[in-house]
């Protein structure tokens, strides 16, 4: 993922209400970002801290830019989740994963889940046949082999003797647990399923569920990957001109 142009880089000074950051211009100025997260976003909340943000697209936004990263202890982290979906989609196509690498399709928000409301970040689709109509861009063929991929964005770090690790969820999350039972839901109906975060930092080393945060989400995880689910934890290398997953990182649960 490019940033054409590069990010503007700022200093953070708070975030507030969730979806507002204020950040400093180097001439003093102080600008209300959006801030595209609404988890809590621990450890990344640091005032003084360099940031950068982005310019809207529409610029007749009520606020202009975004804050998209904030760098900490000499790494640059990536808060926007509106990010990770993009950015797994790019290193699934470049083959970062070999265990999801052969598709033939990626198809993002299908309706899937135990009560058919929910919808998956992106299905991988192989094979099958189309019907004689197709239902839309969201629309799979019939008899194709799927996998239901969920992403979940990580910012969160630990540091342990042997290096800092990636951690999730860094707030109490329902809904994360939910999707994970959505998952075990689409094995037992013949699909593999997979988790994959996405670890929009460069500093990390491995990654491991948050039990301390949400020991139940911890527990949820590990039930469903022996009910069948895979995981799967990305690296990035970030800097205010890119985003890019490059490596897996090893999940020790």
């Amino acid at each position: 993922m490019q940033f054409k142009p590069a990010l503007i880089q700022t200093t953070f000074l708070r975030r507030y209400k969730r979806f507002f950051a204020d950040v400093a211009l180097p001439d003093g100025r102080v600008l209300v970002t959006h801030c595209p997260n609404t988890g809590s976003l621990r450890g990344c909340l640091r005032e003084g801290a360099p940031a950068a943000i982005e310019p809207a697209a529409n610029p007749a936004r009520k606020l202009r830019y975004t804050w998209k990263m904030v760098r900490l202890d000499g790494s640059w982290v990536g808060v926007d989740t509106s990010c990770a979906n993009a950015l797994v989609r790019e290193a699934l196509e470049a083959g970062l994963i070999p265990e999801l690498a052969d598709h033939d399709r990626i198809v993002p928000e299908v309706k899937y889940g135990l009560e058919g409301r929910s919808r998956i970040d992106l299905v991988l689709s192989s094979g099958g046949s189309w019907p004689s109509v197709r239902r839309g861009p969201r629309a799979l063929p019939v008899g194709d082999r799927r996998v239901y991929v969920e992403v979940k964005n990580t910012t969160l770090v630990y540091d342990r003797p042997q290096g800092r690790v990636a951690a999730f969820p860094d707030a109490v999350t329902e809904r994360g647990r939910k999707h994970l039972a959505d998952l075990v839901a689409t094995v037992e109906a013949g699909h593999r399923a997979a988790m994959v975060f996405s670890v929009q930092r460069s500093d990390c080393i491995g990654f491991v569920p948050a039990d301390d945060i949400d020991p139940a989400y911890g527990r949820a995880l590990r039930a469903a990957l022996a009910a069948g689910v895979e995981a799967y934890a990305l690296g990035a290398t970030i800097d205010p001109g890119r985003i890019e997953l490059d490596r897996l990182l090893p999940i020790a649960l």
